[in-house]
């Protein structure tokens, strides 16, 4: 186990998700692309995607990213086939991104590779433990979203 020098259970928590961002990050890099000219990062758009099709705007909101680079990261994706532009049926001057079949094949390819990474990362693990990981998980994930969506200013 990782021994940190923080004495508090949140102090110590801070020290374990400094080192499991880092390594995320590390894993990230390592990991195969699913496709070589689609970045990683915007892999998450198209999992908003997959859900409703939405505007460039919702999905910036929904990442947490500047709308100017998640315009590009679209860019790249509609480029590419697998996001198409659709007239938005709420203001059909508007315009709304939706997956195509192509994309869709790359998100289930996706959820496949991290399947298979996280079945052998986890190989130990029990499902309850991977049941009761994930609800904590979930819950801390939740609460980060809510931080982020009410506060302008954050502190390291």
């Amino acid at each position: 186990m990782h021994c940190t020098s923080t004495s508090t259970p949140a102090g110590a928590l801070g020290d374990e998700l400094v080192r499991v961002v880092k390594l995320l990050h590390v894993a990230r890099q390592r990991m195969p692309r699913q496709h070589p000219l689609v970045d990683p990062m915007a892999y998450p758009l198209l999992f908003h995607l997959a859900r409703e099709p939405r505007r460039v705007s919702e999905l910036a909101d929904l990442v947490h990213a500047d709308t100017s680079t998640v315009s590009r990261q679209v860019s790249t994706l509609v480029d590419h086939g697998f996001v198409r532009r659709e007239p938005d049926p709420d203001d059909r001057r508007a315009q709304v991104l939706a997956v195509t079949d192509d994309g869709s094949t790359l998100l289930a390819a996706i959820r496949e590779g991290r399947q298979a990474w996280l079945d052998t990362l986890l190989s130990d693990w029990t499902d309850d433990e991977v049941r009761s990981f994930t609800q904590q998980l979930s819950r801390l994930a939740g609460e980060l979203e809510t931080s982020l969506t009410t506060t302008t200013r954050t502190d390291p």
